[in-house]
């Protein structure tokens, strides 16, 4: 009986030692970020008569802008702006992570203004943000 008493006696206390040392650890800070984020828009309108743009921020709150091709030309999709478009969105993120930025978060939407499939018009934009954080 004795060695149960003791055998007890030593679990509770190497259980206390475990609990009291986890309940007075310092808890850890959470990182504060900062936020930087660029936009894509990119037309969808036959014929080349849209615009599409890759829009951002720069330090002092200044609007940039930067063309992108459109998707279509006269006879349909081109692929070569879709290429030409691809390497500079690409080109914009690398500059963003040289300058210590990492890319956090990517959403995506569409605006079918044609009314959606079937809907007539042939007009739309796809729209990409490129959310960016930085530790502070």
């Amino acid at each position: 009986m004795k060695t149960d008493v003791k055998t007890l006696l030593l679990g509770a206390a190497i259980g206390s030692a475990l609990f009291l040392g986890y309940s007075f650890r310092a808890q850890p800070v959470p990182q504060a970020y900062t936020y930087r984020q660029f936009s894509t828009i990119e037309s969808v309108v036959p014929g080349g008569l849209g615009r599409s743009r890759v829009i951002s921020s720069d330090e002092k709150d200044q609007t940039v802008e930067k063309d992108l091709l459109n998707f279509y030309s006269m006879t349909g999709i081109n692929f070569k702006n879709v290429a030409n478009n691809d390497r500079l969105i690409v080109e914009t993120i690398n500059q963003f992570v040289s300058e210590g930025w990492e890319l956090h978060t990517v959403t995506t939407g569409v605006n079918d203004s044609g009314g959606g499939q079937g809907g007539g018009g042939g007009t739309g934009i796809f729209i990409t943000r490129y959310l960016f954080r930085k530790p502070i």
